[in-house]
């Protein structure tokens, strides 16, 4: 399986986004999107992914944390999509438990070429530092458009939001680990009865 790494810029009147994603990294970070709560998750994601991420991030964070939030969102979503390549050899699903004390949380993603996210997620506080939960659902309706994936994530306990959130983002990490694994028994066929994703 040759590299899967990918660079892609988004530039608009409200932020200016590059993301290099290397699917087969170490679980290396380096990022300051401007919004602390998200560099957390997305350390989550790349350590237990064991995805390199280089991410430069500015955004209009004087309005608010929206644009930021949802456009790297998009943005990661299209290097997936670029990284993964025409998806020969993958094991394609991926699923994950993860808990942080009282919390749990499940996430399950297929890389279908289907976009599709099925959230349902109740935060028990409305914002995790100066972050608004609700963003959440933009970020990953963003990279599901983008990376062309069907993904669901279902938080099943918890009553501290920030153990919420971050069960989630390791178990995204960890079931985006496994979809993108080369499986030996696949190797170079498409995982798909059609014969294209």
């Amino acid at each position: 399986m040759s590299e899967r790494i990918a660079t892609v810029t988004r530039n608009t009147r409200e932020t200016q986004i590059t993301v290099t994603i290397n699917l087969d990294g170490e679980g290396r970070l380096a990022c300051e999107t401007g919004v602390p709560f998200l560099d957390h998750m997305l350390d989550q994601v790349a350590r237990h992914g064991l995805i390199d991420l280089d991410i430069e991030a500015v955004g209009d964070l004087h309005i608010d944390d929206h644009h930021t939030v949802e456009d790297l969102g998009i943005t990661l979503g299209q290097a997936f999509h670029q990284a993964i390549g025409d998806k020969r050899g993958i094991y394609r699903y991926g699923h994950a438990y993860v808990p942080l004390d009282e919390a749990l949380s499940r996430v399950v993603v297929d890389f279908s070429g289907r976009p599709g996210l099925y959230m349902d997620v109740e935060f028990t506080r409305a914002s995790i530092g100066r972050l608004d939960t609700q963003l959440f659902w933009e970020f990953f309706q963003g990279f599901v458009n983008h990376a062309r994936v069907t993904l669901h994530i279902d938080n099943l306990k918890g009553f501290n939001a920030h153990h919420q959130a971050e069960t989630i983002f390791k178990a995204f990490g960890r079931a985006l680990r496994m979809a993108v694994a080369p499986d030996p028994r696949m190797a170079g066929q498409m995982p798909s009865t059609k014969g294209s994703l």
